[in-house]
């Protein structure tokens, strides 16, 4: 039958593009890699498809598509287990691209302080919207540093404070210490390149220069958080994710952040190691593109 061929073979090439989607190069790479977790709405259709045409090829073809999709993803969608108590001193980390030019960068700030965040971080900011930001939160948080289109602002005291090169010689990625009574915990703010089909090695160069950083840390608690301009399957942030590892939902699901409205890609992550996570998630706050990422840490 035609119709089971068709599903069979629908089928195989979905499982292949799953398991084998390193190998695709390029620009294509780039859309497949991004969109990796989207091809699972695939899947029902086929597997009905394939109970339809009572073949056991198209059945056993659907089945192995949806196992791979579910190796791959699953563990990463289950609800965040926190794997300790969340007793004892804790760090919250709020962080958001404002979107230079929405005029909401206030609004954003004000929400993100009621949050209960210790520490806020914001990107793609303007002159405009880091003054905005700047009037809200100076009065609550005593300890600021701001660089380019990134900054901070922390209930804890900041050290070394300092712009980090990311290869490109641009002000969009920033490194601090933050003195906790638990000792030290390196803080780093990137703001991405774009990354479109047509061009995204800026964005590559950026992300693994930041790896480096990371790799020569001394210290035992690390974050890395903001605008990262790659979905959580892109192959760009391997450099990063050998490093540093990003914590599941609390809610569970993919924790999408962009577009804000109808989100279907994260390319805004919390990255850290030397704690345990008991809470992370996402919220929409003022008018940006870009949902913001509140995430709590154990110290």
């Amino acid at each position: 039958m035609a119709f089971a061929r068709i599903t069979t073979g629908l089928s195989v090439s979905l499982g292949a593009l799953l398991a084998l989607h390193l190998l695709v190069p390029g620009a294509a790479g780039l859309i497949v890699d991004s969109g990796l977790p989207l091809l699972g709405l695939a899947l029902p259709v086929l597997l009905v498809c394939a109970a339809i045409t009572r073949s056991r090829a198209a059945i056993g073809a659907s089945a192995v598509a949806a196992l791979v999709w579910g190796v791959m993803f699953v563990p990463g969608i289950l609800p965040l287990s926190s794997g300790g108590s969340s007793t004892g001193e804790q760090l919250v980390v709020a962080s958001q691209n404002v979107q230079a030019g929405s005029g909401t960068a206030a609004e954003s700030a004000e929400t993100l302080a009621a949050s209960g965040a210790d520490v806020i971080a914001l990107q793609e900011m303007d002159s405009e919207s880091r003054d905005a930001a700047s009037v809200v939160l100076d009065a609550l948080y005593p300890y600021s540093y701001g660089v380019g289109t990134v900054g901070v602002w922390s209930v804890y005291p900041i050290e070394n404070a300092q712009m980090i090169d990311l290869g490109l010689g641009w002000k969009r990625g920033l490194a601090a210490d933050l003195e906790t009574s638990a000792g030290l915990v390196s803080l780093y703010v990137v703001h991405a390149a774009s990354a479109r089909p047509d061009s995204y090695e800026d964005r590559n160069t950026m992300l693994s220069n930041l790896a480096e950083y990371f790799a020569r840390d001394e210290n035992d608690r690390v974050i890395a958080v903001g605008d990262f301009n790659a979905g959580s399957s892109d192959r760009a942030l391997g450099a990063i994710t050998a490093e540093l590892t990003e914590a599941n939902q609390s809610g569970g699901g993919f924790g999408f952040t962009w577009p804000a409205e109808a989100p279907v890609i994260r390319i805004d992550h919390l990255f850290q190691r030397g704690m345990d996570v008991v809470s992370n998630g996402t919220m929409r706050t003022g008018n940006s593109d870009h949902l913001a990422v509140v995430t709590t840490l154990k110290l």
